[in-house]
């Protein structure tokens, strides 16, 4: 497998610390309110991501942080009058909802930074023995110019960055480009004990603390957004390779941006979405097929348009499955034919596409391409007459591979099978007898339940489609 490194900038070949085993951390969201759309996309392609390495026979340990102490908890909690803790616990649960609809699995573990405040503690305390950190005031930062590889990940020399930086307000570091690892307690603000006086963590030195807890010293795979790259994964690297003495990991992942009909998404313009607006409109089937039918490196355009195509592709994949489902209860089990065994070996075929897709950087793209084309040819060749083993074999490679996208599973009916079975067979009577009124009176009635039915060679299919 290969992996687009963002530190060297290429493709390289993936070759875990511990053979068969992988641990990668992917920064989680800030819960001060629901994840958005722009948001979804790195949780659904790195979930992806895991879901693949574990397919491939990998042992992953998978850890997403969530920053539940920052500004803008603090200033959103004082302005709704609880506790940032209390809001916190809020969004944390509101994110484990809309993760579940979108079929993102839950990390191995989901650390939060108030929960590892000892850990964070612990490495600025090593920064600052080793020279790397200096306290003013109770407040504690990272001296860039002290670790000469700053700016190795974004590939901006450190003179470069050091133009565009600013001192905010009421700061009083003594580079501009120095960040803060450890903020002295304002008035009105949580705040922890520590050497320097109480206060809270800044944001980098966060997941620096997480990943070195949960993970080691140095981890495989780290992930996140493009806009992450600079100054979070920059300051990140800096931290823990000047406290721990080793490189912090081996392979950065870096998903592109969203678009909303081709402009950048930004509350000014008013087309900023939460992924929980988005689910009252759209299935969570059909948002994740959206965000993993382009390759994971380029920027993705979210429109109407494009998400009716998405869910157009979905329930073309639905039908085809809830056909071979149907051709398999009713086919006949017998050896198959030389033909057959031929056809099976290019639905083979399409596996391997999917995975020489996925091994090349996580081409998911290709991959959903590769599960259409067993589509096609179920969809043209197989029928009530071809041998079970090899409608099955059909069947269980597109709910295989769907798996590994985290799309395509058996949807659960909210209906009772017995009264339409015993409808249909009603109806089936009806027709026999040459009652057509009778039949089309069955039908009808069916449809206003949201069943569809098609009448086959080798009876009735029928499908429950409950209206919106």
């Amino acid at each position: 497998m290969k992996i687009y490194n963002t530190m060297t900038r290429k493709k390289e070949e993936f070759v875990p610390i511990v053979p068969g085993e992988v641990r990668m951390y992917s920064c989680g969201p800030t819960v001060y309110d629901y994840f958005h759309i722009g948001n979804a996309r790195p949780f659904i392609i790195f979930d992806t991501m895991r879901r693949y390495l574990e397919y491939r026979g990998y042992q992953v340990k998978f850890v997403q942080n969530f920053t539940d102490i920052d500004d803008k908890m603090i200033n959103r909690a004082n302005k709704e009058g609880i506790t940032v803790k209390d809001l916190g616990e809020r969004f944390i649960a509101e994110y484990f909802k809309d993760a579940q609809a979108l079929g993102i699995r839950e990390a191995s573990v989901h650390p939060r930074a108030t929960e590892n405040i000892d850990a964070i503690i612990e490495i600025i305390k090593n920064l600052e023995e080793k020279g790397y950190a200096y306290c003013i005031d109770g407040n504690v930062y990272f001296s860039t110019k002290k670790f000469r590889e700053y700016g190795k990940l974004s590939k901006q020399p450190l003179e470069d960055l050091e133009a565009g930086a600013r001192i905010d307000v009421n700061e009083h570091k003594e580079d501009p480009m120095d960040f803060a690892l450890w903020k002295a307690q304002k008035p009105g603000e949580p705040a922890w004990e520590s050497p320097w006086g109480m206060g809270r963590p800044g944001w980098h030195i966060e997941c620096s603390a997480m990943a070195n807890r949960y993970l080691g010293k140095t981890i495989d795979i780290h992930s996140g957004g493009k806009d992450l790259i600079f100054p979070h994964h920059e300051n990140e690297i800096a931290q823990s390779e000047c406290a721990n003495g080793e490189p912090f990991a081996h392979y950065w992942m870096h998903n592109g941006y969203i678009n909303i009909d081709n402009q950048k998404m930004s509350k000014s313009l008013g087309n900023f979405f939460t992924v929980r607006d988005i689910l009252g409109k759209y299935d969570a089937e059909v948002v994740r097929f959206f965000m993993l039918s382009a390759h994971y490196r380029n920027p993705i355009n979210f429109s109407d348009v494009l998400m009716e195509q998405s869910k157009s592709a979905v329930e073309r994949i639905h039908n085809c499955l809830e056909k071979l489902e149907f051709l398999s209860a009713n086919a006949k089990d017998r050896a198959m034919e030389a033909s057959e065994t031929a056809f099976a070996e290019k639905i083979n075929s399409c596996k391997q596409a999917f995975i020489d897709a996925m091994d090349d950087d996580l081409n998911t793209a290709d991959a959903l391409a590769a599960i259409f084309d067993i589509v096609s040819l179920a969809n043209t060749s197989l029928s009530a007459e071809s041998a079970k083993e090899l409608i099955d074999s059909a069947l269980s490679a597109i709910r295989e591979l769907g798996d590994v996208l985290g799309l395509f599973a058996k949807k659960e009916t909210e209906i009772d099978s017995t009264e339409i079975e015993a409808l249909i067979a009603e109806r089936n009577d009806a027709r026999a007898q040459k009652d057509w009124k009778k039949a089309d009176e069955i039908r009808d009635r069916l449809k206003d339940m949201g069943v569809e039915l098609k009448d086959t060679s080798a009876g009735v299919q029928w499908t429950y489609r409950p209206k919106e």
